[in-house]
């Protein structure tokens, strides 16, 4: 969340879109630490968006994940937690869930850690495309699916975790004659989306392929970049959202807590109006405090020759924060 973005999420959450209830349409925001604005954290924070652990380095090298330790896992994560909490003033205990960097699962190692650090969910395993597509599980269960993707590093062990899975979405062009295509849980990732009209047909498609069927929670991932680079797309999807406000009185977009906290006191489509999980922070006015934040130019001995800006309503701390320090205060 920084200032390349902060403008695309104004424009799809533009308090005129609103779910049944009539609160604002919400979002989970799976947060890295560089380059992250904890003021913009702050706002979409207040604005009633779920902001979530995406970890400190997204370390590139992607074997790191799949083979990282139980303390490497909890430096990254419960470390990126902290510096949310600390920087971007979250101190509701509201961050709960992660993402692993490059969807890579760490395995026993990665739920170990998440049980030991009180997170609540994991939205990193991937389930092959199939019909109906899978609700969210826990993992005290094993998976009702095959670990999918390439060497990944499912759990083998039973974890009080939720696993909020990412169905993979069906980007035939034409489902009833095309060919099989193996399917793509990020939308980014589905590379045959070409046009606008292709991705409105796309949207369409696996909204009934959920709705129709089983209405398991329907999953649109995104990085922000992909929606920034291609307006056509942006379009599409706005066009596709209001549509769905429209016909679909019993459809809401929310966070990822927010559909755990329905899975675990589900209540009819007449009285999701009133169920209150849903109506947190329903409709927040315009920001009050914090209009200009502080501009922290800061730097760390564990990125020597670095020089970092980060933005923050908290004071200034001494150092960047990373891996060993993610207060900043210096001491590591």
């Amino acid at each position: 969340i920084n200032n390349n973005n902060i403008d695309l999420y104004k424009e799809i959450f533009n308090k005129q879109r609103r779910n049944p209830n009539g609160c604002d349409i919400k979002a989970t925001f799976f947060v890295s630490h560089k380059y992250t604005n904890y003021s913009a954290v702050e706002d979409m924070h207040r604005l009633g968006h779920e902001i979530a652990a995406h970890s400190i380095t997204h370390n590139d090298n992607e074997t790191f994940w799949t083979d990282a330790t139980v303390e490497d896992w909890a430096k990254e994560m419960a470390g990126s937690r902290l510096i949310i909490d600390k920087f971007a003033n979250i101190n509701d205990n509201s961050v709960v869930g992660l993402r692993a960097p490059y969807l890579r699962v760490g395995g026993n190692h990665q739920f170990t850690m998440m049980e030991e650090q009180s997170f609540l969910y994991d939205s990193s395993i991937t389930a092959p495309l199939k019909n109906p597509p899978l609700w969210p599980y826990t993992m005290y269960f094993r998976m009702p699916h095959r670990c999918h993707g390439n060497l990944q590093n499912c759990p083998t062990r039973s974890h009080a975790v939720w696993e909020m899975v990412m169905n993979e979405l069906d980007r035939r062009e034409d489902p009833t004659i095309d060919e099989d295509l193996p399917g793509c849980a990020m939308i980014d990732s589905c590379s045959n989306i070409l046009t606008g009209d292709q991705f409105y047909n796309f949207l369409t498609h696996n909204f009934y392929r959920h709705f129709d069927q089983n209405r398991a929670p329907l999953g649109l991932f995104y990085h922000a970049a992909w929606l920034k680079n291609n307006p056509e797309f942006l379009d599409a999807f706005l066009y596709w959202v209001d549509e769905v406000i429209e016909n679909h009185p019993e459809v809401y977009f929310v966070t990822m807590t927010q559909v755990i906290q329905w899975i675990q006191n589900p209540v009819s489509i007449d009285s999701a109006k009133n169920f209150a999980p849903w109506q947190e922070k329903c409709s927040p006015g315009p920001r009050v405090h914090c209009l200009v934040p502080n501009s922290c130019k800061l730097s760390t001995d564990e990125l020597p020759g670095e020089a970092l800006r980060m933005h923050t309503c908290a004071r200034c701390p001494n150092k960047y924060p990373w891996l060993n320090d993610p207060t900043g205060d210096g001491f590591i």
